[in-house]
C-alpha cells in the first residue's frame, strides 16, 4: 500500500465518522479493508505501524506512560496526514494531543479486525516496525 493510499483511507474514514470519534473511524476502516484483498490489509498495518513508529520520539513522549503515549500517537495519525506531518515539523503540535488525550486506541486493531473479517482467521500480525512505545531506539537516544 502506498503512503498516499493509506492517508486517503484515513481521510475517507474521518469524513465518514461523526466528529472526532476513533471508534467510528476504526469501524469505517475495517469496513473498507475487510473487502480485501489481504495485501491491502497487511499494507495498511505496515503503514500504520511505520507512522506510529516515526512518532515514537523522546520529545513527544518523555513524560507519558507507554499506553498513553501509544494511544496519543494513534490520535495524531487518526487526525490525518496534515496533523501527522505537522508534528515532526513543529513538535509543539503534539502537546494538545497529550494534554487533552483523545485516545485513538481502536485504530490499532483495524488491520486485525479486517483480516479476521476477510479470512475468517485470526491474524498473527508481524510488521516491519513496532508501534509499541519506546521501540524506536533512534527516537530515544540523546537529550530531548
Amino acid at each position: 500500500m502506498t503512503e498516499d493510499t493509506f492517508w486517503r483511507l484515513i481521510d475517507e474514514g474521518r469524513a465518514a465518522a461523526p466528529g472526532p470519534d476513533p471508534d467510528h473511524l476504526a469501524d469505517h476502516l475495517v469496513g473498507l479493508l475487510s473487502r480485501g484483498p489481504v495485501f491491502m490489509i497487511t499494507g495498511f498495518a505496515e503503514r500504520l505501524s511505520e507512522a506510529l513508529y516515526r512518532l515514537d520520539r523522546r520529545e513527544y513522549g518523555e513524560d507519558l506512560s507507554s499506553d498513553v503515549f501509544l494511544y496519543t500517537r494513534a490520535a495524531v495519525v487518526a487526525d490525518g496526514r496534515a496533523a501527522y506531518e505537522g508534528v515532526p515539523a513543529d513538535p509543539v503540535l503534539f502537546v494538545p494531543y497529550a494534554e487533552e488525550p483523545i485516545w485513538a486506541e481502536p485504530l490499532l486493531y483495524v488491520p486485525d479486525r479486517a483480516y479476521e473479517d476477510f479470512t475468517g482467521e485470526e491474524w498473527q500480525r508481524r510488521t516491519r516496525y513496532s508501534y509499541e512505545s519506546y521501540s524506536n531506539r533512534g527516537g530515544w537516544t540523546g537529550g530531548a
